[in-house]
């Protein structure tokens, strides 16, 4: 960040809009249109910083982006307003303990709250009823401004490292096996985490390479680790054309007898080839239930 404003890679950190996904936006639709410095670096404002904040969010609520980047900072707020009623309900939770662990840099309370309800309520409940939900709330604190970056950080660190801990404790046999990771473009990690922890309750063998795994490096592993499905996950904010393109270049690079499962908000306006399967956020059970059909073996074999 310059004493101006904030260059292109702070921009990158703090709202999860990677840099090519600014510079294109800024191309095709006119925002971002950030300054320059003496060197020619782009300097973003920190009313363009808040604006890009609420189209991330509203992005992540299935907003495309030709529909929203046009609009003005107040109409970005009213559309996120009128969505928010909807996350609570479905939340029906009150999450604000949580977030207030996480204002008070209550680190250890916000981790032996999450880790009791891991306990009381097994692994997948705590994904599907705690982990997604809460996941919403906090990113939506974050875009209100009530807890800060770092703290949307620390709360990410926390989840991640009880969602590991976890999948520890299942058994390393089973099948299909999986390779889970995400393209180079694409670097959140969490709902990929989030996945794998639902998998492995589905019975399914998983190899983790964590994010941003280069095409090459994603057959290498395949074949090193004898997998059956290569298993990607992209946010709302990846672009789908690019996304659906790189899913083809690697559908070519892999034996055909390895699928690919895609997941994550930004698969779903992906067109996929054949190979190619969408296995999440739908129930990670059922896509493993579907492979055992699709090569005739049983669940427990």
């Amino acid at each position: 960040m310059s004493t101006q404003g904030f260059n292109i890679a702070a921009v990158e950190r703090d709202t999860g809009l990677s840099k090519d996904l600014l510079r294109m936006w800024e191309r095709r639709y006119g925002f971002p249109a950030p300054e320059r410095d003496q060197h020619g670096e782009r300097v973003y404002s920190v009313l363009d910083l808040e604006r890009l904040r609420r189209i991330k969010r509203l992005i992540d609520k299935g907003f495309r982006p030709g529909k929203i980047l046009k609009l003005a900072s107040e109409e970005l707020e009213q559309l996120l307003q009128d969505v928010a009623p909807t996350v609570q309900a479905d939340a029906q939770m009150n999450w604000e303990p949580y977030l207030e662990h996480l204002r008070q840099g209550d680190l250890p309370g916000l981790r032996n709250a999450l880790q009791q309800q891991l306990l009381l309520q097994g692994l997948q409940s705590f994904v599907l009823d705690i982990v997604a939900p809460l996941t919403v709330a906090v990113g939506e604190a974050w875009m209100r401004g009530s807890i800060r970056v770092h703290e949307e950080h620390a709360y990410s660190e926390i989840i991640k490292a009880l969602l590991q801990q976890a999948i520890s404790l299942f058994s390393e046999r089973g099948s299909p096996t999986l390779l889970l990771t995400t393209l180079p473009d694409e670097q959140h990690g969490l709902g990929l985490l989030m996945a794998e922890a639902l998998f492995v309750i589905a019975g399914a063998r998983c190899v983790s390479l964590g994010t941003r795994t280069p095409m090459l490096e994603i057959v290498d592993a395949a074949a090193r680790h004898h997998v059956d499905c290569v298993a990607l996950s992209f946010s709302t904010s990846f672009p789908a054309r690019q996304g659906t393109q790189q899913i083809r270049e690697l559908r070519e690079l892999l034996p055909e007898k390895v699928e690919i499962w895609v997941g994550g908000g930004g698969s779903s306006v992906m067109q996929l080839p054949p190979g190619v399967y969408r296995a999440f956020p739908t129930t990670p059970g059922e896509a493993v239930m579907d492979w055992h059909r699709r090569n005739g073996r049983g669940v427990a074999d």
